[in-house]
């Protein structure tokens, strides 16, 4: 499927609510992200820290159109894709 703007707004309007969380480690960061599709967006938030002790943080942002079109083609097996053409 071709994640066109009309594509992808209508995936952010079925899939209202639709929630995943990742979890990222290595040696010197560890970074969780919480991603919620509120209000035909993509809203993600952030927190981790890395190797320095005061380096801790949370950060809240609208995902932007790239970010947008990347979580929703490697969810689109667990999104509402009723009506939508998928060819």
């Amino acid at each position: 499927m071709r994640l066109t703007k009309q594509v992808i707004r209508q995936l952010l309007d079925q899939n209202e609510g639709f929630e995943r969380s990742t979890h990222y480690r290595d040696r010197n960061n560890t970074n969780d992200r919480h991603y919620q599709i509120v209000s035909g967006e993509l809203r993600i938030r952030e927190t981790g820290r890395t190797s320095w002790a005061d380096s801790h943080y949370d950060n809240e942002f609208v995902a932007d159109e790239d970010q947008t079109r990347r979580f929703l083609k490697n969810y689109l097996g667990a999104l509402n894709t009723d009506g939508l053409n998928m060819g």
